[in-house]
This record gives structure tokens, sequence and C-alpha cells, in this order.
């Protein structure tokens, strides 16, 4: 039984990621007060509905307060569940409420629109730990839709590897666990010929194949990882987000990406991701 929990700060796409799981086959559930995804839960389950997602209303203290205790109770119940954490950038956040004219729900007389995302951010800072964390500052809706349909396809039970590929000009990912900075290697970009194009084109591999420290590069991150995987599936993380950054995020960083993933799909379940390229 599969029961994905959604929470973020508002105005980071859960009303997208929860139409993605609904379209999914997932029996989808809005803004529930924590405490009782526990009780909808067991009733859905006696329902027979086995396939479930709940996008969860933690505006105050007592339903951050009651998600752990929550994910315990559902845990118990025989649910394998999964807490997907929504967040996106302060400028974003303003961009997007700016733009819908809509309310933040924390806003007050008294307090901008600006501060409200900083008492809200704060708020929830400790359930981002909780679960698998995705910045969606840079997605459109159809990226999202996307990215949260590959993460409903893998096991669960078993550690996953998200390997993103971003560009430095446009802001580190703020779900990267792991950040690695390629911009010292040859840039393409400088190449007439392949600045038009990615680090998934021929060419551009070809390029960069050629110069004996990238190799030397991705076989440094390969080591440090391989031997500190262990450690973090010791701590009991199911996700580790490893962000690897050149200066646009079209060439150098989308190479290392794709052979990286290669690599480690062979002992683990892998994802690819390249923000600017979505």
């Amino acid at each position: 039984m599969d029961l994905l929990l959604v929470g973020g700060v508002s105005g980071s796409g859960k009303s997208v990621a929860m139409g993605a799981l609904e379209d999914s086959g997932y029996y989808a559930i809005n803004n529930l007060p924590t405490p009782l995804a526990a009780p909808l839960a067991a009733y859905l389950r006696d329902a027979r509905h086995d396939r479930v997602a709940i996008s969860l209303d933690v505006k105050t203290a007592e339903n951050i307060d009651a998600l752990p205790r929550a994910l315990a109770e559902l845990r118990a119940q025989g649910w394998t569940v999964r807490f997907l954490y929504l967040d996106a950038k302060t400028d974003t956040l303003v961009k997007r409420f700016s733009e819908t004219r809509r309310r933040h729900p924390l806003s007050r007389e008294d307090r901008t629109l600006q501060e409200a995302i900083l008492v809200e951010r704060q708020m929830l800072a400790e359930l981002a730990t909780l679960g698998y964390h995705v910045d969606t500052s840079d997605l459109s809706a159809h990226a999202l839709r996307g990215w949260i349909k590959d993460f409903i396809s893998i096991d669960a039970a078993r550690m996953t590897l998200l390997f993103q590929s971003f560009g430095f000009k446009h802001g580190v990912p703020l779900d990267a666990d792991l950040v690695f900075d390629v911009r010292c290697l040859p840039n393409p970009h400088y190449e007439p010929r392949l600045t038009s194009l990615t680090g998934k084109d021929e060419p551009v591999i070809t390029f960069l194949q050629a110069h004996p420290e990238v190799e030397r590069m991705i076989e440094e991150i390969r080591g440090y990882l391989e031997r500190w995987l262990p450690a973090y599936a010791r701590d009991n993380r199911n996700y580790l987000t490893v962000a690897i950054g050149c200066t646009g995020g079209k060439h150098r960083s989308v190479y290392l990406v794709e052979r990286l993933g290669g690599i480690f799909a062979a002992s683990y379940q892998t994802l690819r991701r390249h923000r600017e390229l979505a």
C-alpha cells in the first residue's frame, strides 16, 4: 500500500503535484489537517484504496508537530509512506503570488508578502528534513509533473540517487544534499559550433572526452560517493540528491550527470534531472 504525503511552502506547486498524482492513479485528498491523516488512511485501506496521495495542511504549529507521530502511525497500519516536500526560492514565490494575485495564507495587515513567506519557511524548516525535498523554483508545471511521475516510479524501499545538473548563474538547487562544482573543466560554450548544443549531444561529448581532466573529475566524484554512500544508507536516507553545477547548466554538468547516473545505475536506483534543460 503506497501512501504519498505532500507538503511544503505555499506557492511551491503542491496543486500541480497533486494533479500529477491523481492522473497517475492515486486517490488524492487536498489540504488535510495532519492529525486526520492516520484515521483517513485507515478508512481508505479498509475501502481497498492502495495508492493514496494526501496534501497536508501544515500552516499551524499543531499540524507541524503532529507529522512525525502521523508518519509512525501510518507505517504501523502497513502503508509504505513517502513524504514529498516542495520548496522554491523566495523571489520565485513572490513572483508567483504576484502573478496569480493570490493572498499568502500567513499574510496580515502588518506583514508583507516576503515576511509571510519567511515566517512560513521558518515554521516548516524541520519538516523539510523529513522527506524528499524538491526545489520547484526553475520548473514549469509540465516539468514538475514529469519529475513527480519519475519519483513515484521508483521503489521506496531502496535508496535512490538523484543526479541533477544546474547552472550556478541561476543559483544552487535548494534540494541538493551534495554539490560538486565543475566550472573548472574546459567549457564547450566557447566553441561556436557547440554553444547551442547540450551535454547530451555527441559533439559536446566528444569535446569533453578529449580532455583528461574531465575523466579525472568523474572518477574523483565517483570515488567520493562510493566511499560515503554506505554511511548515508546507514543513516536511513532513502534519497540523496547529488547536484553538479557548471556556469550555465547545459554542457559540462549535463554530461557528468549522464555519466555518473549510468555508472551508479548498476548498484542503486538512479534518477537524472537537468534543471536548466527543463
